[in-house]
């Protein structure tokens, strides 16, 4: 799939015999591997491979024992992405619009919120609080960050979880449209997403 839309200049992000390493312990080594605007890389592997602190390690939560991280044509990459970690990272007392309002302010995006919710299926559930929701509601409001602001590359640690048929279908819908645009994308997967670039495997 190649990148067209708002992100045009062929940007890359390259990660170059990276080694991992967590108290101690060497999750990986000499890890390789490149994404393409419009690519997908299927993050694979067992719990405690290491997907999760690659994804931190690419948002750069987290220095590489060895190896490199490199991205090409992206002048700031730290503003060039959305992280969605597995935690929804919600206010419970606040309701789902106040988010909305709050990334909005915070990421700087135009898209109206009524739109970011019809998109996500929780128009209806605007002024509910957090603490209400169930875990798959809570996983489509946490979706919703993706859209509010326009960002080249997402970082996702299971973006399905907690999700139903519905709920799945609309992460793929989300990974096509972000792709078709240019986008380019890391998951960490259970199962696939869409139709990945390249699968990496953590051992």
């Amino acid at each position: 799939m190649g990148g067209s839309g708002p992100f045009q200049d062929k940007p890359s992000l390259r990660v170059e015999d990276l080694t991992l390493a967590r108290g101690g312990r060497v999750l990986f080594e000499d890890l390789s591997f490149s994404v393409l605007s419009g690519g997908y890389v299927d993050l694979r592997g067992a719990n405690g491979a290491g997907k999760t602190s690659l994804l931190r390690a690419l948002a750069g939560f987290l220095k590489p024992r060895a190896g490199a991280i490199a991205y090409d044509n992206i002048a700031e990459p730290a503003l060039a992405m959305h992280f969605l970690g597995h935690a929804n990272a919600l206010k419970p007392t606040a309701s789902v619009s106040a988010h909305v309002r709050y990334w909005r302010g915070l990421l700087g995006g135009a898209l109206h919120e009524g739109d970011v919710l019809r998109r996500v299926g929780l128009h209806g559930l605007a002024e509910r609080p957090a603490r209400t929701l169930s875990q798959g509601q809570a996983r489509r409001l946490a979706l919703a960050r993706l859209l509010i602001a326009p960002r080249l590359i997402w970082l996702l640690d299971e973006p399905a979880a907690a999700l139903d048929d519905a709920g799945r279908a609309l992460v793929r819908e989300l990974i096509d449209a972000h792709r078709a645009n240019g986008g380019l994308l890391i998951a960490a997967v259970h199962e696939t997403l869409g139709e990945a670039s390249q699968t990496v495997t953590l051992a």
